[in-house]
Formats: C-alpha cells, structure tokens, sequence
C-alpha cells in the first residue's frame, strides 16, 4: 500500500520532456516538458470547450434535436397566431354585416332612434365607408322605391308603378351600356314590359351602367339570377336573367364594373339575354332614352 503511493505521488510530481525530431537526421524540431498537472488542466480546458459549443449548438442549429418540447411549443405558437387571424376575421365579417344592415335599413327608410346607433353604425362600416356614406346621403329613398325592392325579394307592395318620359332630370347624366347588343323587346309599359330586352354574346359581362350600392343580388324564380343596384338620386338599374351573380348586397360599383354574366335563367326567359330596367323615383324609364346598346 505503501509502495503504491509512493509510485502514485511519484507520477504526480515527475516531469516528462516531449522532443520531436526530423525522421532523415533526427535533428530536433521542437520539445516541451509536460507534467500531471498540466494534463489535468488541458483536459479541463478541453472539457469547457466541448461543454460550451455543444450548449451553443443545442440552443441554436441542433436546437430540435436537443429540445423535444420544442416542436410542441412551435405548434402551440401557430395555433395562437391562427386563433387570432380567425378572430380578426370573424370581427371583419361582423362589421360586413352590420354596413349591409344598415345600408337595408336606410334603403327600408328607419331612423335611428339614439346616437349610440350612430356611432355604431359608423363603427361598422368597412375601409370605403367614406364612400359608402356619401353615396347614401345623396339618397333618400321614397315610397316608389321601397315599392321596387319589395317586388324584386317577392314582396307584397301597395304602389302601383309609373312610367316617365324624358321629362326627368336625367339628362345631364352619362350611364355606362351595361352590355353591346340587338334589342329583342323594346320599353312597353303597357304591357307590363318596363324595361328592354339584349341579345348579346354568350358569356358576355354585364356591366353597371353608374356608380352605386348593391341593394339586391338574389336568384328569383321569374327572373333567375337578378342583382338591382341604387344610384344617387333615387335612381334604380336592375339586370335580370343573368348566369352568373359577381356582386353582393352592400357592395359599392362603379360605372361600367362587370356585376353579372349574361344567362338564361328564370321562367320568363326564352334564351340568353339581358333583361335592363331604369327605375328613377319610383317611376319606369324607357332605358333606350339614356343608353345606346348598338
């Protein structure tokens, strides 16, 4: 045992030279002396250099491998993000319905009863309410023109519709052809026939003819696929027998924006085209007096 010791504490304290020679002439290069102690302390070294780059790499490249919570705590993050773009955009549709309800109940002609309405009412109206409200402000809806959008949604309604001549004051006003066709059907009133009927290319848009609001964009069974939009002014464009519906209530179009594909559809229909009515106040205009649809 003691002997041991002796050899242990012997190695401890001995010196070790370490001399490195040129193989052809064994002339020495270099030589350094090493003892226990300087061992120790390389090795040391060594384990601080290892420990703090695989550290480095588990925080940083290899993170993934070395953190199994990881993926977890990525997923949960995307699920967070995805939870509140979900929100945002349950709260965008909310405020959608709301301008398109407020919009019906201006056109229905119901007053708000507080200011808190008001402002609410302000409050959801989408990134146009600026053009929105101005559009509305021009419009103050009468009995006629309730009158139009009851019969459009299949509503009971008392008025009894009128037609005009060119007596109105329209005339200064440029309204966009809604599609370039052949008249098949001309403006009769008389026969129950108040607006006029264009046979145009299949698949041909059908473009508003004046800046404005959708206030209905409906199928119907007469008339198929109908969309009635209303300009300033109490003016009324409504296209009948479309294919296609591009547009929904409370959205705002401009002269000569495509709202519908041309089509077929309804009972009343005997082939593709267009069916165009003019609706000023509450009374029919003869559409052929304000648009040239060669």
């Amino acid at each position: 045992m003691i002997g041991l010791k002796h050899k242990l504490k012997k190695l401890i304290s001995s010196k070790y030279l370490f001399v490195i020679r040129k193989e052809k002439d064994f002339s020495v290069l270099t030589s350094f002396s090493i003892n226990a102690q300087k061992i120790t302390l390389i090795l040391l070294l060594f384990f601080i250099l290892v420990f703090g780059a695989s550290l480095f790499l588990a925080r940083t490249v290899l993170k993934a491998w070395f953190d199994p919570t990881l993926s977890a705590t990525e997923s949960t993050e995307l699920f967070i993000q995805l939870s509140d773009r979900v929100d945002s955009l349950v709260l965008e549709l909310e405020k959608r319905e709301g301008y398109v309800q407020n919009i019906q109940r201006i056109i229905a002609g119901d007053v708000l009863e507080n200011e808190e309405d008001v402002i609410k009412d302000q409050d959801t109206v989408p990134y146009e309410s600026g053009r929105a409200r101005n559009e509305l402000d021009r419009f103050q809806p009468s009995a006629g023109t309730q009158a139009i959008i009851e019969e459009l949604g299949g509503m009971p309604f008392e008025n009894n519709f009128q037609f005009s001549g060119t007596g109105t004051p329209m005339n200064n006003i440029y309204l966009f052809p809604p599609v370039q066709g052949i008249l098949t059907a001309v403006f009769d009133p008389q026969n129950d026939h108040f607006g006029v009927d264009i046979v145009a290319k299949e698949n041909e848009a059908v473009k508003c003819v004046l800046d404005g609001t959708v206030v209905f964009s409906s199928w119907t069974l007469a008339t198929g696929y109908v969309v009635a939009v209303q300009h300033s002014n109490e003016l009324i464009s409504i296209y009948k027998h479309n294919s296609v519906i591009l547009k929904n209530v409370g959205e705002l179009v401009r002269s000569g924006e495509i709202i519908s594909i041309i089509g077929n559809t309804g009972e009343l229909s005997t082939g593709p085209h267009l069916h165009f009515e003019l609706w000023y106040q509450g009374s029919a205009l003869n559409p052929q007096e304000f648009i040239s649809f060669d």
